[in-house]
Order: C-alpha cells, then structure tokens, then sequence
C-alpha cells in the first residue's frame, strides 16, 4: 500500500511521489557533469534534497558513463570542531557508500585501514578520494549531503581539502564533487578556532554553480494527489488543489504532511468512497499546526535565533526597515520567508499562523481559563461585539503581564496577544487568515466562522466572515491619519472577504490619547461597510 511520505527520502514503491529528476534541470545537471565541474544544491529542510540525489546517482550509475556515490556527511555535527574525527568519520562514511559487488573494494578497504589510522588529518580526505579514483576505472560523481553539519576548522578542512585536489580531476580526483545543504555556501560565515571568519565562497572558489530546489508547482501537486486516486480510487475535489498551493505556496513536506492527514490520520476519511473536499484540507490544516509535527517545531525553534528575529518581527509589525542581507538571505534558505513582487513575505499561510500561535505567551492554553464561549449567539454565530468586549477588558486589565514565549518580539505584543485569542475562540469551528508583511502598516484578520444555524431547520453550515485590521499608535504616528488608512483599508479587505462585520482595533503604544478602559467605540460608514473602531489605550509593551 503506498501512503504520502513526511519522513526521509522518498521511496518508489512505497510512496507517492514527484519524481526527483523532474524537479531540476537535468539537463543542466548533467551537462555541469559532462564538464567536470563542482557545483552546489541548497534548499531548506524536507524539499526532496537528498531524495533528488540519490535519484540521480541511480541515474547516472545506470546511464554506465560514472561511477556516482552519495555520502551524508551529518555525523560530523557530533564531532563537530574536531578535524581528526569529521576526516576520520567522512572518509568512512564513504566507504560505506560503495556498493558491497565492487570488484576492487578490497583493496579500498585495505587502504582505508591504513589512512584511518594517519595522524595527518590535513590531507586525510583528500588522499583517500585521490586512491578511489585511481582505483575505480569510471569518473566519480560524489554527492556529500549535510555538508553544513560541519562548521569551523572541520568545515574548513574538508572544503579546501576538497579545493586543493580539484585541479587532479577526473583520473586522480573526482570528476564532480555535488555539495548540498540549507544553504548556499558563499553564504557561510565560518568561525575558525582562531576567532578567523572566512566566507564559505573563499574556502571553497571552484564552484561552477549553485542551485537551489524549488516548492512543487501545483502541476506537481495534482500529479502527486492524482496518484493516490489512481491507487485507491479515492478522489479530490478539484478545488483542492488550488487550496493546499494556497496554504502550502508548494513547500514539499507541507504538501505530502496535508495529504497523509486527511487521507490517512483522519479516520473517516479511510473509506475510499468518501471523495476529499476543501473543508476537509482546511481541517487538515488545524490538525497539522495543532499537532506540532517535527518539520514545524523545526521551524519555530528557529524564531529564538536573532538574525531571525530581526526578520520576522518587522514582518509582524507590518513596518517599513532596512534589512541585513545576510539575515534575509539567511530566513530565505530556512525557508521562512520568500521575496515577492510586493517584498519579504512569511513563505505560507501555515508558517503565517505558526509564528504569532507560537510567539505569544498565552497561545493555544490560557484563554480558556479566562473566557467562556459567551461570544457564541443563539443561533450558533459569533456575536462579534461580545467577543471584542472581552478581548478590550482581558487587555485593559492584563496586557501588563503578557509576554512572549520567545526574547525579542515584546514589540509584537498586541498583534500576537490579539492573533492567540482569536485562534483560541475559532479553534474547532472555524479558521483565521492573518495578513502581515513588511510596509503594510497593518495587520488584516480574517475570521471565516462556519456553524449550523440553530434557530432554523437548515442542515447546511453558513459561514460567517469578520474582518478586524490592528493598529498601533506610536511616536510620530497621529491619530487622524492612522485612522483615515485605516477605514479605508478596512473598507477594501471588507470588500475582499465579503462581508460588512468590519472592526478596527487601535493600540495607543505611547498614550498620546489618553483613552480610559471604558473609552467608548466609534462607528463610522465608509463605502457600504459600517465599521467600529475599538480603542484600546491601557497596557504596556
């Protein structure tokens, strides 16, 4: 029975898959091989990097031309600045990759007795390698994955040993040497024991080119999706598809992680005739955030970083900043963020609603000890001015004690706090889309709530559409502006959403209104959608 893979490398005949070799150029791959050259693959976490390797190594081991091998070099993160052990552990871990019906690899064992046993950890590697290609009578193609396992002096040693056996390509050295990791190594800031920094481009100059993976397209999602319906006969709805390139924007290990939960882990769903609609996906989604699957504590844990922080939290605020390089090229390669016509965005609405649910202090847990669902009318909608009531008097009366789980976003206090409450409340029966990014000024918030109506005998769900736009007053920001942008942009996103449940919400940072805790909402009208706008001017952060 195949399944939807979100653990290592896929594999033929278990899992579903995009086949690796259609994911990148090939015939760009193997023309760099054809001319020797050394060359990068970079991409985040769970793209398909490795599997993408190992499919061409086959590939290129029945094409009979090269003799190609794939070597994961991650040990070396245990060792990590002793050089001796990461020569000592690459060099076996390469052995180990030689296929057992090699003639020679006798004699290849025999040598590495012997070079295992060397003091000279300077030449270790490269000695080793410049043996097997003598050895070994095709060219060698040599895959090293998790190259950036290794940092510091051990890093530096196997790059220029690497470097300096290069130009003894291909009948003493191998003919192409492939390195892959998260990151493309001109980007690397390495950290000698010395206290020397040397970029990862001047340790390691004879690379000809780097690529980087990219998402699937959503050609590439109805041709994985396609198969499992061709498997079991269990079909999706073709809006679909459209849907998880929505929440996914095509990050691999999202894509398959969305299938397996609502194929696979929610059992009604089991029963092949049941045919997989879009609120299906959608409750998939919760379920996987809610889950805190490996890949997305992976992620989160990255937020404590700082050259995270000064990316993400900006992002947050929705503020206008000049941005380190390094640092944003640094979140692209995590596959944080991704540039776009309109700038640095999150890189998918599922990391969008990870990052507030988990950089707010109060979360997914608290609320409920404070809170009843009292903002739940009698027919089963949300009665949206009970609901911002007692959102307005937790704040005015605790908004001093909330802080971040995370140092460094205590800015982001009310886009947080107000994102985690929300969540808290649609938990269950509806779904939020946030929308934050750098120079919108704002946060837009989009409640869709989907409930059975009680007081009528309609069996059909309705859903119900909110819209709330936070801002922040502060220092050089007044009043009248920020509130004549905001009714219109709230105007507009309540067009978008269609609905005319529109509320805006503003935080006084710097008290220059002087609003009380009982300060009265207004209500203005502005392009067809009545709008209230809820002040809140207690609390500080």
């Amino acid at each position: 029975m195949k399944f939807f893979n979100t653990a290592g490398p896929v594999n033929q005949p278990e899992h579903y898959k995009v086949d690796p070799l259609h994911r990148w150029d090939l015939e760009e791959i193997l023309t760099l091989i054809a001319q020797k050259k050394y060359f990068i693959l970079h991409a985040p976490r769970q793209t398909g990097k490795t599997s993408c390797m190992l499919a061409l190594r086959d590939y290129l081991n029945e094409e009979g031309k090269y003799f190609a091998l794939y070597v994961n070099v991650e040990i070396g993160q245990a060792v990590r600045n002793n050089v001796h052990e990461v020569n000592r552990g690459t060099i076996r871990a390469i052995l180990d990759s030689i296929p057992k019906n090699l003639e020679c690899l006798d004699k290849i064992k025999a040598y590495f007795d012997i070079a295992i046993k060397s003091d000279d950890f300077s030449s270790m590697l490269q000695n080793f390698l410049q043996y097997l290609s003598e050895t070994i009578e095709k060219p060698i193609v040599l895959f090293i994955d998790e190259i950036d396992a290794l940092i510091g002096d051990s890093l530096i040693s196997v790059l220029r040993q690497i470097r300096s056996g290069y130009i003894s390509r291909p009948d003493r050295f191998p003919s192409t040497i492939v390195l892959c990791g998260l990151r493309d190594i001109k980007d690397y800031r390495i950290h000698t024991s010395g206290q020397e920094i040397i970029t990862g481009g001047s340790a390691f100059n004879i690379k000809a080119e780097s690529m980087r993976l990219g998402n699937f397209t959503r050609d590439d999602v109805v041709n994985l999706y396609t198969q499992h319906t061709e498997e079991t006969g269990q079909k999706f709805d073709a809006a679909c598809f459209d849907l998880v390139m929505r929440y996914t924007d095509g990050q691999p290990w999202l894509v398959n992680a969305l299938a397996f939960e609502v194929v696979h882990k929610m059992i009604e769903n089991r029963d092949r005739s049941i045919t997989i609609t879009e609120k299906m996906i959608e409750r998939a989604k919760e379920r996987l955030i809610l889950a805190r699957q490996t890949h997305l504590d992976q992620l989160t844990d990255k937020l404590k970083e700082d050259r995270v922080r000064r990316i993400i939290l900006p992002m947050i605020l929705s503020e206008d900043t000049q941005f380190n390089h390094d640092d944003t090229i640094y979140c692209i390669d995590l596959g944080l963020i991704k540039k776009t016509k309109e700038g640095l965005q999150i890189a998918n609405e599922i990391y969008s609603e990870i990052i507030p649910r988990e950089l707010s202090d109060l979360g997914q847990t608290n609320f409920l000890h404070v809170f009843h669902p009292r903002w739940i009318a009698s027919n089963g909608s949300i009665c949206t001015k009970t609901l911002l009531s007692m959102f307005k008097d937790f704040w005015n009366e605790n908004s001093e004690m909330v802080v971040c789980n995370i140092p460094g976003y205590a800015e982001a206090v009310p886009q947080l706090f107000l994102q985690a409450y929300l969540q808290r409340v649609v938990n269950g029966g509806g779904y939020i889309n946030r929308e934050y990014g750098l120079g919108r000024r704002r946060t837009d918030i989009h409640i869709k709530w989907i409930y059975r109506s009680q007081d009528t005998d309609n069996t059909e769900h309705t859903i119900q559409n909110i819209v709330i736009e936070l801002k922040i007053i502060k220092k050089g920001i007044k009043y009248a502006t920020l509130i004549k942008d905001a009714i219109a942009q709230t105007a507009a996103y309540a067009h978008t959403c269609g609905t005319t449940d529109a509320h805006i919400l503003i935080f006084d940072r710097d008290k220059s209104q002087k609003w009380k805790a009982t300060q009265a909402n207004e209500i203005v009208h502005y392009e067809g959608i009545k709008i209230e706008i809820w002040k809140l001017g207690r609390g500080t952060w």
